[in-house]
């Protein structure tokens, strides 16, 4: 019988597709929250013209986060940064991977990975994090990520619509539980 412990402690089970190639060319909508939804990254302010959207008043570490996410390229020349956008308390993103085609399989294997989808949102998470660190910020990231394969085109312009919108929705969904991923 599986009690969900491992040596005494809870495990907490995998958000990630079973058996998926997260190395693999394609499409990937990602969210990335702040320890206990603490708000580092600034607080929405509504739109100040009829119509005008709402925008996230920037912290200076939020601008940071902007900047790692255009700089992922720099360190992952396989990776393309597409629709971003910081919140309060955590960032939704897609990214898609462009490598070139080997056409040979290569079968997964245990060990370092560092042409994956976890190894890209590693690298933002500290290139973020260090800035907090040497400027005297306390910061935190929540352990891991969410992560949403991108299948077809649909489903981009879907994403990238959430995106765009999510300051707008923030009133309406920033105390719900699953607000953050719907």
């Amino acid at each position: 019988m599986d009690s969900g412990l491992y040596q005494d402690k809870y495990r907490i089970a995998s958000t990630r597709w079973q058996g998926y190639d997260y190395s693999q060319n394609g499409a990937y909508f990602i969210t990335i929250c702040t320890q206990s939804r603490r708000r580092y990254f600034g607080e929405i302010q509504a739109g100040q013209a009829v119509g005008a959207e709402a925008v996230l008043a920037l912290t200076p570490l939020a601008e940071r986060a902007l900047a790692c996410w255009q700089e992922i390229p720099d360190h992952f020349a396989f990776a393309v940064p597409d629709a971003f956008v910081v919140m309060p308390n955590h960032v939704h993103g897609i990214i898609f991977f462009h490598k070139p085609d080997t056409n040979t399989e290569v079968p997964a294997t245990f060990g370092p990975q560092s042409q994956n989808l976890a190894a890209v949102v590693r690298g933002f998470k500290v290139g973020v994090k260090a800035r907090a660190t040497r400027t005297g910020v306390e910061f935190m990231w929540q352990q891991g990520y969410f992560d949403r394969v991108i299948r077809n085109e649909v489903e981009l312009q879907k994403a990238r619509e959430y995106i765009r919108n999510n300051p707008s929705q923030w009133s309406a969904d920033h105390d719900k539980a699953d607000g953050l991923f719907r």
